[in-house]
């Protein structure tokens, strides 16, 4: 089992730039491709982007339509971590962000196969 710890979550400016992080406790961690979800409140917790085991050519992403051109999804595997880079924050952003880890290489946006979770990261984006 992974424990995943994020961090970076706050409250800002409709415009501004947020960076999260999610560290996580393994040593393998290059062989697990890594997701960022989140949920607002009243509404089911969604796919934000997805980021590929690294492999002999790097990593390939996956963001869903809403974030894309905004949110960047990076990984650094010597400090463990996986970040998510969110710019021009909209109030819509608004939601607690959850990383989460799986076994294998695909960045695939389903919730199912993520077997491991972080406890989350609140983002507040004022209008």
């Amino acid at each position: 089992q992974v424990q995943l710890v994020e961090s970076g979550g706050g409250l800002v400016q409709a415009g501004d730039s947020l960076t999260l992080s999610c560290v996580a406790s393994t040593p393998t961690f290059s062989i697990y491709a890594m997701g960022w979800f989140r949920q607002a409140p009243g509404k089911e917790r969604e796919f934000v982007a997805a980021i590929t085991r690294t492999g002999r050519t790097g990593s390939s992403t996956n963001y869903t339509d809403s974030v894309k051109g905004r949110f960047t999804i990076s990984r650094d595997n010597a400090k463990n971590t996986v970040y998510l880079q969110m710019n021009n924050l909209k109030p819509e952003d608004t939601a607690v962000y959850y990383c989460a880890a799986r076994l294998g290489y695909r960045a695939t946006p389903f919730e199912y196969e993520y077997s491991d979770w972080g406890q989350g990261t609140q983002v507040i984006v004022s209008s």
